[in-house]
């Protein structure tokens, strides 16, 4: 499949509907996080859908697609990586990673970083030196800060937390909303797996956290506890 080819498929699916909406629910106006992002109208069960037919597609053109102006087109570019990245081999799974990091400014809404992240560059990294997360969440981007945190999650799912507590640690004082929300759902993620891992760092730090953090890694504690959290009093 060629990028033509596959774009004429996509926007034939296209619901003018579904695009106001998703204009609205992804924050487009003028000084939004996704000001000026362009929707096609495409739920994410047809996308992955479409992802499934077009896995065989040719790196080159995966870019291409990835690099489109259209939301869909880049989020199913996304979705091709994945499904390339879990079957390939070594060598293509490197050309891969390559390729998410250096087109990170077309993997800009929260959608298309917690879809792939922790499915491409976590993986990747599982074995490798780590430090390019670290790196990533002292960008400037808050898409690349988005990335660092969500690619821990593969780590998580393994049991592995210090990554992720690390870079929470980095991403405390982290101005943006999309940053105390995701770093908030990793910490959860951790407590799911060991409370006590999740309960250690959050008595170090939860009284300078963001309060839409703290909110979401305590989201599922019983409801006295998360009261003494949010009160100040553990």
């Amino acid at each position: 499949m060629t990028f033509q080819a596959i774009s004429s498929i996509l926007r034939r699916l296209a619901d003018p509907a579904i695009a106001t909406q998703s204009q609205r629910f992804f924050k487009t106006g003028k000084g939004e996080y996704s000001e000026g992002d362009q929707f096609l109208g495409i739920r994410v069960p047809v996308l992955r859908e479409q992802a499934k037919k077009f896995e065989n597609t040719p790196l080159t053109a995966v870019q291409e697609l990835l690099e489109s102006p259209f939301h869909e087109e880049r989020l199913c570019a996304l979705l091709i990586l994945v499904r390339k990245f879990t079957k390939g081999n070594p060598e293509e799974q490197t050309r891969i990673y390559t390729l998410y990091l250096k087109d990170t400014q077309y993997i800009n809404n929260w959608d298309l970083v917690d879809l792939s992240a922790y499915h491409i560059v976590g993986p990747y990294l599982e074995n490798r030196d780590r430090r390019p997360l670290h790196k990533l969440a002292q960008s400037k981007s808050l898409w690349k800060r988005r990335i660092a945190i969500i690619s821990t999650f593969h780590f998580i799912r393994n049991n592995q937390f210090e990554e992720t507590l690390a870079i929470s640690e980095q991403l405390l004082n982290d101005s943006e909303d999309l940053i105390h929300k995701a770093v908030g759902w990793m910490l959860r993620e951790i407590g799911k797996r060991d409370l006590a891992t999740e309960e250690a760092f959050l008595k170090q730090h939860y009284k300078q956290m963001p309060r839409t953090m703290l909110r979401y890694a305590i989201e599922k504690f019983p409801e006295p506890k998360r009261q003494k959290y949010l009160k100040g009093f553990i």
